[in-house]
């Protein structure tokens, strides 16, 4: 570990550790392939093309899973949402970003992986309980976004309370 130099409330200079190297790497690379997958499927929702590469029958059914109404949510597609919630994580989770001082920035991706995690309830929701089939690019967007909030929640709980 590396340390960073803060303010402690006395006024003093400390060294705080920084995170991890594993949760600086991990959440860099899980928003990444985050931020591909969601742009793939961005640009099939966009171009109304069904060459998902996924089977269109039974319960496993891209189509109709990101066709449906549940598809979009106040008007926006999914797709997008998922596009722009891995765009933000990949800057939260870029080196520089891990390197900051001010503690909002941890805090935020925190709470960015908090937000992801409960769309991924939803959305598996819908597509159990309500659209009766599942996406396997959704699929591999949700693991994704339940293995960041896992990531950031881990380093979040073994960092030292004092530590920003």
């Amino acid at each position: 570990m590396t340390a960073q130099a803060r303010t402690s409330p006395a006024g003093t200079t400390v060294a705080a550790p920084s995170a991890p190297g594993w949760a600086r790497l991990g959440s860099l690379i899980v928003s990444l392939a985050g931020l591909a997958v969601s742009a793939y499927l961005t640009v099939e929702h966009y171009s109304s093309s069904t060459t998902l590469a996924c089977p269109e029958t039974g319960v496993v059914n891209c189509v109709k899973v990101t066709t449906s109404s549940y598809s979009t949510l106040v008007g926006v597609p999914v797709a997008l949402l998922g596009l722009l919630f891995f765009a933000a994580m990949s800057v939260l989770c870029a080196p520089v970003a891990w390197r900051a001082s001010n503690p909002w920035v941890s805090r935020v991706r925190l709470v960015g992986a908090v937000a992801g995690a409960a769309m991924v309830v939803y959305l598996v929701w819908a597509e159990l309980f309500r659209i009766d089939a599942i996406c396997l690019w959704c699929t591999v967007v949700h693991a994704l976004a339940v293995a960041l909030f896992a990531v950031l929640v881990l380093e979040a709980a073994l960092r030292p309370h004092d530590a920003p």
